[in-house]
């Protein structure tokens, strides 16, 4: 009996997952807090412009706005932020973006600024143990054309008044008190390390004016440390990647006043394993772990491409795996035996868990977005494992093309995206993405690559790009179609590749030294590894002294690894998406490859979107962006989407193509 269901090409498939759909479904969450018997978390809201709102359910379940309308709950310390608000005893302070203040905010009122007007931003923001001051990170901006200061402060509640209580590192996070409110945790690290390379946990005595008896207890060259959070036993937990894998460990004092000024941290973790419990702090309050107040943790970590749930006895006993749903897990919580998480997977959007530790039963409290096409459209991730350059090994998430309710022509094979994250220290993950199954349910096939220098994979993996971003990254991108199309998977003439960010670096990179791939899309990708050298931000102003080599003294090893170099060697086709306002790659990076593109006559499309900056926030943006990166690969490809899209204006198409004939 031959197949009834109608035959279209590869990329032309239609599909009930819809431009809008994407962007409508897109609310991000991150950020859970648990106060009382309240939950909070922040979503970000794509169709108001982007705007971050503090959301809380009800004890009577119901889930509702904390902040107003106008109030975006964001910071941009790092320019990344994150750390934006707390919650104690119903009382919210938080950061405004518009006006990057501290604001307080009693349910029910309207919020209050408690800082100054001035060139500072505040974030990761806890209370002291008399709920008097807010301790948190300012970052000041106050001297033109140097680098923005760094440091712990604390801001007395009742007059905003700002106490410097530890300074002269270049970056701080996590001031964190313990319960009697006497000693102070924080940590630090300075130029030219990021912290997932070398970071410091210092702890010391915590007065009304400064900090005082200050020892290092953990940290140092070659050892990060991550997310130091007290026990209600005096005991300061943290993560730390001492044996190859962020593993939690636990310290206490010692009893002889006179120990050393830097007694070392134990040497055991409490979980040995290789897993992750902590991913690289590209954003303040980030939370793997949680501490009940009887002293029982509860740990997310991450091995073999998914999270999995642990708890972890206060008398040190072993672990346990906590069974749930997710594969996907992040921003976990406990109080009084409620857990708080955000959980996905590849169809379930991420959504505000609660977990009950002692029975292990938990229930989705809230989920912006429901999944409200046919499952069986939706693409399951599949893990691989492929071979890549120097006999090394490389990890990646696979997406078949998926929709019953059609079929390919015979003998056609589909075309690949190769999705080059960002970071470039990220990883694939398999929480739902709509855009991903955007493309899948078209009849495209994309695999998610974790290169080396990832993470997720040790400290060992990770350092892979230690002196060799643009290449490792490339090979393993490249190994990755490759491994594919020789098994039959994807047409080996159809392979593409996308990426923001960092990820935008490896795809330019990838155009400009290979010809494996026939087209890219780069998301405000960097061009011009020099100029970014040159102009960027402070967090990430020394970041490529790791990732290529010191500047200016490997400056000839810069412009042999930036793309804008090495246009002469470009001849695929590329689309160039860019915010006018961002500062982390800037926008004149964009528009100094789109002129080679242009000098060259190759094939291009170009959207430059106003009031963006690093990453799309605005619902409209978003969709337009989508919308021309299916329009350039269909021209390319010569097929007619399915959708009655707006097309995107494509220079110097006819000409390449009648270049191409003529070979």
């Amino acid at each position: 009996m031959s197949d009834p269901r109608p035959i279209h090409q590869y990329g032309a498939w239609p599909s009930p997952i819809s431009v809008n759909m994407v962007v409508g479904g897109s609310r991000n969450l991150n950020a859970v807090w648990l106060d009382g018997d309240h939950v909070y978390w922040l979503e970000g809201r794509p169709q108001d412009g982007g705007r971050q709102v503090l959301m809380r359910r009800t004890s009577a379940g119901a889930a509702e706005d904390v902040t107003p309308p106008g109030y975006n709950v964001r910071t941009m310390v790092h320019e990344y932020g994150g750390g934006a608000f707390l919650v104690q005893d119903g009382l919210v302070v938080f950061s405004d973006l518009r006006d990057s203040r501290l604001h307080t905010q009693r349910l029910g009122e309207d919020p209050r600024p408690l800082t100054s007007e001035g060139p500072y931003r505040y974030a990761d923001p806890r209370l002291d143990a008399r709920q008097e001051r807010v301790l948190c990170i300012r970052e000041d901006h106050s001297v033109a054309g140097e680098e923005a200061r760094n440091s712990v402060v604390a801001v007395a509640l009742a007059d905003g008044s700002v106490t410097t209580l530890v300074e002269g590192a270049d970056f701080y996070s996590h001031p964190r008190t313990d319960a009697s409110g006497e000693r102070l945790a924080w940590l630090c690290w300075s130029h030219p390390d990021m912290p997932w390379d070398s970071s410091e946990l210092w702890v010391g005595r915590l007065g009304p004016d400064g900090v005082t008896d200050r020892r290092r207890i953990a940290g140092g060259p070659s050892e990060s440390v991550a997310q130091p959070e007290w026990a209600p036993d005096g005991a300061l937990v943290f993560v730390s990647d001492r044996t190859g894998w962020y593993n939690l460990y636990r310290w206490r004092d010692a009893t002889d006043p006179a120990a050393e000024a830097s007694a070392p941290a134990p040497s055991q973790p409490l979980a040995p394993m290789a897993a992750e419990f902590a991913d690289p702090q590209w954003v303040f309050g980030m939370s793997s772990y949680a501490i009940d107040g009887d002293g029982t943790i509860v740990a997310a970590a991450r091995s073999e491409g998914r999270d999995r749930l642990y708890r972890l006895p206060a008398d040190g006993g072993e672990p346990s795996e906590v069974e749930q749903p997710f594969p996907e897990l992040a921003s976990v919580r406990i109080q009084n035996g409620t857990v708080a998480f955000l959980g996905g997977g590849p169809r379930e959007p991420t959504s505000v868990v609660l977990l009950e530790n002692a029975s292990g039963a938990s229930q989705v409290v809230y989920r912006p977005s429901e999944v409200t096409v046919d499952p069986t459209v939706l693409s399951m991730p599949q893990a691989i494992r492929f071979p890549t350059a120097g006999g090394r090994e490389a990890h990646a998430l696979f997406y078949a093309p998926t929709n019953p309710a059609v079929r390919a022509p015979d003998g056609s094979l589909p075309p690949l995206i190769v999705i080059s994250h960002g970071g470039p220290t990220s990883n694939a993950n398999a929480f739902f993405d709509a855009e991903t199954q955007f493309f899948t349910s078209r009849g495209f096939a994309v695999v998610d690559v974790d290169y080396g220098g990832s993470s997720g994979y040790g400290r060992e993996y990770r350092q892979r790009l230690d002196g060799a971003w643009g290449i490792v990254d490339v090979e393993d991108c490249t190994h990755a179609a490759l491994f594919l199309a020789a098994k039959g998977l994807v047409d080996a003439d159809r392979l593409l590749i996308r990426g923001g960010s960092a990820g935008g670096y490896t795809t330019l990179r990838a155009l400009t030294t290979g010809d494996t791939f026939a087209a890219g899309a780069s998301h405000y990708g960097v061009g011009d590894l020099e100029a970014l050298a040159r102009d960027t931000h402070k967090f990430e102003s020394r970041y490529l002294d790791g990732l290529v080599g010191p500047y200016p003294e490997a400056r000839a090893l810069y412009q042999e690894r930036s793309p804008i170099n090495d246009t002469d060697r470009l001849s695929s086709p590329l689309i160039v998406l860019q915010g006018e306002d961002d500062r982390v790659v800037p926008i004149a990076q964009a528009e100094q490859l789109v002129a080679a593109l242009d000098a060259k006559r190759i094939p291009h499309a170009y959207l430059a979107f106003a009031g963006e900056g690093h990453g799309f926030r605005r619902a409209e943006n978003m969709a337009r962006a989508l919308e021309a990166e299916l329009s350039f690969y269909a021209q390319l490809f010569q097929f007619q989407p399915a959708d009655p899209i707006d097309p995107v204006a494509i220079s110097h198409l006819e000409s390449w193509r009648d270049e191409r004939a003529r070979r």
